[in-house]
């Protein structure tokens, strides 16, 4: 969960910067992409850049896309899920250059292969992979095949294809029409549940914590699987939807067709836990809300899942005083300014750490659950205004 913070927070930061003209350089290289051939395309487009007419725009264009060619000399190969960089000029003075460079490596393999120089950088498909750390299950079928699969963010990780010989292998011959029509039955009661077998394993390796079945496939198979109520009686079928295929391409039908259906269950997982809190908060019973308590909670083993607006900013900061030297420690919400002491004195930053980053690695070294939530919903507003954003449900006071 911390890793998956610190890239929403850089992400953050990234979209706060603005550039004068088209001068900030966006690069998105896909997983399994060789790298060398994205240095060459860099390489064309610094040839390209040079024909700027605006000599400023030029100047920071070209910085931004050399400093990208030096920093792609650490890397032989791609990383893993493929690589991010951004690079320009973030200075606020016009007349002044700033190039910086900002990289990152993606939570899932990235898709996508980006050039492009803009006025902002180019966060879209990366925002889109941490949007959602919800897993759903997805299974697209016919009475031939079934490819199942589990989606998580953007991300479709295909775990399992099931073939079914059901109308090819059982010939009539001499059998009665009855002994024919029972033949063809057990066979798709067999295919069937061996897709519900691979469906129930997900689920059960992973302790349910899926939020639920979406199933699609072209015709009436998929109608029917569902009513043969072969899956573990725990596993929820959010959805069934009408698609072309049953392979990759009938997975990411389902995931278009079933676009609102998973915000829905973006938002009633939220609301559900923001509600629990705020019934225990009324109460008087297992919730404490505020900086100091939670991370008492946390440190005490008594929380059980940390509740966070997605947008809260805290920082533990050290200041010394600029009159009697004293260091002194303060929690601060929003942006580090320089402050005042009691005596007159200017504080000076001399340390800052983000609490937030600590209350996340707190609720993983001590068996708690992180939640985000936003403040869109009139429960994430009152969240934020009554609570500033910070809370916890606990396993005993």
């Amino acid at each position: 969960m911390k890793k998956e913070y610190s890239l929403l927070k850089e992400i953050k930061r990234l979209k706060s910067v603005r550039g004068y003209g088209t001068q900030l350089v966006s690069v998105y290289i896909p997983a399994g992409y060789n790298i060398n051939e994205e240095v060459s395309r860099l390489r064309n487009e610094y040839s390209t850049s040079s024909n700027i007419k605006s000599k400023q725009t030029r100047t920071n264009v070209l910085g931004a896309i050399d400093k990208i060619l030096q920093y792609l000399k650490l890397y032989r190969e791609t990383p893993k899920n493929g690589l991010v960089v951004f690079a320009g000029n973030i200075s606020n003075d016009q007349s002044k250059s700033d190039i910086q460079l900002f990289s990152m490596e993606p939570p899932e393999p990235l898709k996508v292969n980006i050039y492009r120089c803009d006025s902002t950088f180019v966060l879209d498909p990366i925002e889109a992979m941490v949007e959602t750390k919800d897993t759903y299950v997805m299974v697209a079928l016919d009475g031939r095949e079934a490819t199942i699969a589990t989606l998580r963010g953007s991300h479709i990780q295909v775990v399992k294809k099931v073939h079914s010989m059901a109308h090819a292998k059982i010939k009539k011959g001499g059998q009665s029409a009855n002994r024919y029509k029972r033949a063809i039955e057990e066979s798709i009661d067999d295919y069937y549940k061996e897709v519900s077998d691979v469906i129930s394993d997900i689920f059960l390796r992973s302790g349910f914590k899926e939020l639920g079945l979406i199933v699609g496939g072209p015709g009436p198979t998929k109608e029917n699987f569902v009513k043969a109520k072969a899956l573990n009686y725990q596993v929820k079928i959010l959805g069934v939807y009408d698609t072309g295929y049953t392979d990759e391409t009938g997975l990411n039908e389902i995931v278009d067709k079933a676009g609102d259906l998973l915000k829905e269950q973006e938002a009633a997982k939220e609301r559900k836990v923001l509600e629990r809190f705020m019934r225990e908060v009324a109460g008087g019973g297992l919730a404490v809300y505020g900086y100091e308590k939670t991370r008492a909670a946390l440190e005490k083993r008594q929380a059980n899942t940390l509740i966070l607006n997605d947008t809260v900013e805290i920082a533990n900061v050290k200041y010394k005083c600029s009159v009697c030297g004293n260091v002194i420690e303060r929690t601060e919400f929003g942006d580090v300014r320089q402050a005042k002491h009691d005596d007159g004195g200017t504080l000076s930053v001399v340390e800052e750490h983000d609490a937030i980053e600590e209350l996340i690695d707190l609720a993983d070294a001590n068996g708690a659950e992180t939640v985000f939530v936003s403040g869109e919903s009139s429960l994430g507003k009152e969240f934020i205004m009554g609570f500033k954003g910070i809370g916890a449900l606990l396993r005993y006071k």
